[in-house]
């Protein structure tokens, strides 16, 4: 019987919860004896010119090494924007002549304690000329981040004179509304760090918490003007990442300048301001979503124009337009879809990637467009879906916008989704509290998706990655991976794929990642890609290392290969027909290593999809929205070990939950950021949630051996807009036809007023 589909119990948890995990600021190591600690001078205003710092009073106070300026790292190149971008717009290590957001690093101070850190950093003066801050979607050119750029605007994805004017001609309806797809703070529970040391070769080691080391070691490499191979790149256990520790950040480069300058080791770790206000933020998209078609439901034309706010510098701002563009139509057949992004620079913390990463943004405006067609048109929004959502499909189809989607079945998807939520009990219970004037009004919220996963590329061409293999002579056996855990279990589910080739049990199998000098290549854990290439590469190498075994065996027993069988039970190949004949792989493993690595390249991206319902009760006195269920299909194939499934469908359920109802980083008129703690950045817990409902669904993949797609990221897609719509919904009967995110108890009261013209303010 396989072990593959089952409930294995992650074996990553003991450690966790009895020694705990060694982070970065946890590391011991000779290589670090001695090392002093990195502080970074941030700036308190959103945009100014740097005038002068003045670093002596600092120099002179207890325990201060040094402090670096922008100046002193001339040498190092600047970060250019991400995507086909303005190339003007470049970032540096520290800023020199501007600061263009609040938190941007400005000076480097180096002392021999932590406790002296932020004692020093008040000694450091530096002479801020303020400037306007510059803010919003559509930001005025009378106020510059860059100069030389010429506009806020870094540029385009898609040419706006292509849109047709006539897209929507025969529509008997259409409906246009503006959406605000608010910045988020991924927030992971480890904030950033890093430790840096040289040795003696001039080889640089450093410690990152990050999604891939070799992703990391490349980017340091660049930053540092050094070759691959001069550079080491070491992952501790990571706290969390949710997109926003992939690659190096300019203080991860500073840090590794500043132990190389001061030829001894050097540590860094940020707190949680820092965290909140310096570490890339998410999503940030402004939609127009234009929509139309029949009275009876079937969708004509959708128009999506997009506007990324990218913060100050273009990092993934430049390309996560390009993503959600890509997912444009989602899961539906609409005959006339187009859309276009506009990238715009602000005086606003950088965006980067976050869970889903452009992806739950196209979600998030196809689904509010189609309930806002559905009110419109007067159609049940599930009638909706279910008349325009693509038929089942086995063979690969191509949308209008080049997404290549495997499989689907997303019609199946739906109806299972609202059989388990009781979709008619509920609309009847719906129009009961309608009809008696209820306080607390009830509303159901649908969302259908499908997203990208397994883009990435590890080693030369399409979607990669690359595993080995060993078999050592007691018995147990150790895999190399190019991924890159950080909570998903792949210590767990790599081992299950071993065991399953190997008959090793699964508690005998460790699993290494994370050291670019073990596995130099590796393209790194995002985009939900582990499984379905890192686990897909596994299973190859493993089978791959059974067939060396056998060839080997086969030159011992002076037998022919192909009358071997191999025993999973007894980890040993027999002659057959002789069972007395037989030699073991610990025994293969004695005479000479046996190890096999592996590259997996799949034809392309899969195309996870589902379902979710959400059902809240909203107090129309006050606002209040509480969500009451959460029903949810997430179909990524075949799937490897539910139990990790579900914990990967919870935590993305659970986030997309909060984006919708209470998440938003926020900042005042000049750029001040507003949410610095956790006091003032809220997120939901457990106490906040129901128990979720996980429906089963299935459909493989022909993409990879496994049948799997990648899970990681659908939770996040679906729950949003199916959250935000059931508010919406709530309230629709008092004449409220949209809120945006987080649609918070204020927001949803302020709809409600303004509905009944109580009020003028928007919501």
């Amino acid at each position: 019987m396989s072990i593959l589909g089952t409930r294995v119990l992650r074996t990553e948890d003991p450690r966790f919860l009895t020694t705990g995990g060694v982070y970065v600021e946890d590391l011991v190591d000779e290589r670090l004896d001695g090392a002093c600690h990195v502080f970074f001078v941030r700036s308190p205003v959103a945009h100014a010119r740097i005038n002068g710092i003045d670093a002596s009073a600092a120099l002179e106070a207890p325990g201060v090494v040094a402090v670096f300026t922008g100046a002193d790292l001339a040498d190092l190149p600047t970060i250019p924007p991400s995507g086909p971008m303005n190339k003007s717009m470049q970032q540096p290590m520290l800023a020199t002549d501007k600061v263009r957001y609040v938190g941007e690093p400005v000076a480097a101070v180096v002392v021999e304690h932590p406790y002296q850190g932020e004692d020093a950093l008040e000694l450091v003066a530096v002479d801020y000329d303020q400037l306007p801050a510059v803010l919003g979607f559509d930001p005025s050119d009378d106020t510059l981040l860059f100069e030389d750029a010429g506009s806020n605007v870094a540029g385009w994805w898609g040419n706006p004179a292509d849109l047709k004017a006539d897209l929507f001609d025969g529509c008997e309806v259409v409906v246009s509304e503006t959406i605000v797809n608010q910045r988020v703070a991924p927030a992971p529970m480890e904030s950033r760090g890093a430790a840096a040391a040289w040795g003696a070769d001039g080889r640089l080691t450093a410690w990152i918490p990050n999604q891939g080391a070799q992703g990391t070691k490349g980017a340091l490499a660049r930053m540092l003007k050094l070759e691959r191979d001069q550079v080491r790149v070491i992952t501790p256990d990571v706290g969390g990442a949710f997109g926003a520790k992939f690659g190096a950040d300019r203080e991860h480069v500073v840090v590794a300048w500043v132990a190389r300058e001061l030829g001894r080791p050097v540590r860094w770790s940020e707190t949680r301001y820092e965290n909140l206000i310096g570490m890339t933020h998410g999503r940030a998209q402004l939609h127009t979503v234009t929509i139309g078609g029949s009275r009876d439901g079937d969708v004509q034309a959708y128009r999506l124009e997009i506007v990324q706010d990218a913060g100050a510098y273009v990092r993934a701002g430049g390309f996560l337009p390009m993503l959600t563009r890509l997912m444009t139509s989602g899961p539906y057949d609409i005959p006339r879809a187009e859309s276009v992004a506009k990238v715009v620079v602000t005086s606003t913390t950088p965006i980067g990637a976050y869970r889903g990463a452009g992806r739950p943004e196209a979600t998030a405006a196809l689904e509010r467009a189609i309930d806002l067609f559905a009110a419109e048109a007067g159609v049940d929004p599930a009638e909706v879906r279910r008349k325009n959502l693509l038929p089942k499909f086995t063979e690969p189809h191509r949308t209008a916008f080049g997404a290549l989607y495997d499989t689907g079945d997303y019609v199946v998807g739906l109806d299972r989704a609202l059989v388990a939520a009781g979709y008619a009990e509920l609309r009847a219970e719906q129009a009961a509290r309608r009809a008696h004037g209820d306080v607390r009004q009830l509303g159901i919220g649908l969302a259908s998706y499908v997203e990208i996963t397994g883009m990435g590329e590890g080693e030369g061409s399409g979607p990669n990655e690359n595993a080995t293999v060993e078999v050592h002579p007691d018995g147990t056996a150790t895999i190399l991976t190019g991924t890159s855990p950080h909570g998903q279990g792949h210590q767990t589910a790599w081992a299950m794929i071993a065991s399953d080739e190997l008959g090793i049990p699964v508690d005998k199998i460790t699993l290494k990642w994370g050291d670019t000098d073990l596995i130099p290549t590796g393209g790194g854990t995002g985009g939900s890609r582990s499984l379905q290439l890192g686990g897909a590469a596994v299973r190859q190498a493993s089978q791959e290392l059974i067939e060396e075994a056998r060839q080997r065996a086969a030159a011992q027993l002076e037998a022919n290969a192909a009358d071997l069988i191999y025993d999973k039970t007894r980890t040993s190949f027999n002659v057959a027909g002789d069972p007395d004949a037989s030699v073991p792989l610990t025994e293969l493993a004695e005479q000479e290593r046996l190890l096999i690595r592996a590259v997996f390249t799949g034809p392309g991206a899969t195309f996870p999809f589902g379902t979710h319902v959400a059902v809240v009760e909203v107090d129309t006195e006050t606002g209040k929205p509480t969500l009451l269920r959460m029903i949810t299909v997430d179909d990524a194939g075949v799937v490897l070990n539910p139990l990790l499934a579900e914990g990967q469908r919870h935590g993305g359920i659970g986030q997309g939950a909060a984006q919708a109802m209470v998440e938003e980083v926020v900042y005042d008129a000049d750029g001040n950021p507003l949410t610095t703690s956790f006091a003032d950045y809220p997120f939901v817990s457990a106490t906040e949630l129901p128990s979720f409902e996980l429906v089963d669904s299935e459909t493989p993949t022909t993409y990879n051996p496994l049948g799997a797609k990648g899970i990681g990221e659908a939770g996040s897609i679906g729950s949003t807009p199916a959250v935000q719509n059931a508010i919406v919904d709530a309230v629709a009967h008092l004449g409220v036809r949209h809120i945006d995110m987080p649609t918070t108890s204020r927001r949803i009261w302020q709809a409600i007023r303004a509905a009944q013209g109580q009020e003028s303010e928007h919501a």
